[in-house]
């Protein structure tokens, strides 16, 4: 049998992470346009409805705005998610064979280190993808400034107006936010991957398989939906911050929000800890059912590529 090179791995885990991210983004997008909407909403001027709950945002963005509406910025999420799992997955995986140079096993420190290291990495690259996004998703009916037609036309319209330096903002807490995420939710998963493994067989049967075989896809499930849980509940405030600086300014050009400081103070101010959680239902809703997706997708992928490059 041919040896087997870290980089064909790497790229293995590349795609894989690319499939899942495009399933996960296909079916739960409309929670997504609902939390982004309640997580700008701080209660003072908005060009938004108000919504009491996600059943009640779900129906009047489909009453006033129709099914697209519930699909605004699809693209560039389609695009932002597909890009951002396959990067992290193969920085992920990089990084991790980097570490196992010479150790048998990654100690939760070193997954720690795999998934932030891979998170920052990722921000850097899809920040202007997931500014547009946020904006197409907050444009409305009662918006009085020219909406952006699309993507490419939200591209060229922020160059034009604001330079290139908005594309990067919300960058800081989205740096924060994807470094904290994706290592709480990767160590998570890691870790209780080895718990159930190890709960269920014993020492001489875990000798002779490997996790390839002895998780399906229920597993992956489970631990995808633990793992993501646990990052939400502690990583959600910088979302709220990251979206509210990413909206489009005035008609006169001014920004609702200088900085990430400028957000935690005005937050903390008119709506204390619980605006730090706004729009955490529909996120839960979302991302929840959406883990479990991709870790099924992603491991399922990934064991398949497995099997094809054996039999090659």
């Amino acid at each position: 049998m041919p040896a087997v090179r870290s980089v064909d791995w790497q790229w293995e885990n590349a795609t894989a992470g690319a499939v899942a991210g495009l399933a996960t983004a296909t079916f739960t997008h409309p929670l997504d346009v609902v939390r982004t909407r309640f997580q700008v909403h701080d209660g003072r001027t908005s060009m938004l409805p108000a919504y009491r709950n996600t059943p009640h945002a779900l129906y009047t963005i489909t009453r006033l705005e129709g099914i697209r509406g519930l699909y605004a910025g699809f693209y560039p999420a389609v695009l932002g998610s597909t890009i951002s799992w396959s990067l992290y997955f193969y920085f992920y995986s990089k990084a991790k064979q980097r570490y196992l140079k010479d150790r048998k096993e990654l100690t939760p420190g070193l997954h720690l280190a795999s998934a932030a290291e891979a998170g920052a990495l990722v921000c850097f690259c899809t920040n202007p993808i997931w500014l547009v996004k946020t904006r197409l998703q907050l444009q409305s009916p009662l918006h009085q400034i020219r909406p952006y037609s699309g993507f490419h036309d939200a591209l060229i319209t922020i160059m034009k107006e604001e330079g290139w330096r908005a594309f990067y903002k919300g960058l800081l807490p989205g740096l924060f936010l994807q470094v904290t995420h994706g290592a709480i939710q990767f160590t998570a998963y890691e870790e209780l991957r080895k718990v159930v493994v190890n709960w269920r067989f014993d020492k001489n049967e875990r000798t002779s398989g490997t996790a390839d075989n002895l998780l399906d896809s229920i597993d992956y499930a489970t631990l995808g939906a633990s793992s993501k849980i646990a990052a939400i509940l502690l990583t959600y405030p910088f979302q709220v911050i990251r979206a509210r600086l990413q909206q489009r300014p005035s008609t006169a050009g001014i920004p609702r929000y200088v900085d990430s400081w400028h957000v935690v103070k005005e937050t903390a101010r008119f709506e204390g800890v619980r605006g730090f959680y706004r729009g955490i239902t529909a996120n839960l809703l979302k991302n929840v059912p959406a883990a479990s997706v991709t870790f099924i997708v992603y491991e399922n992928v990934l064991n398949m590529l497995k099997l094809a490059r054996r039999d090659y």
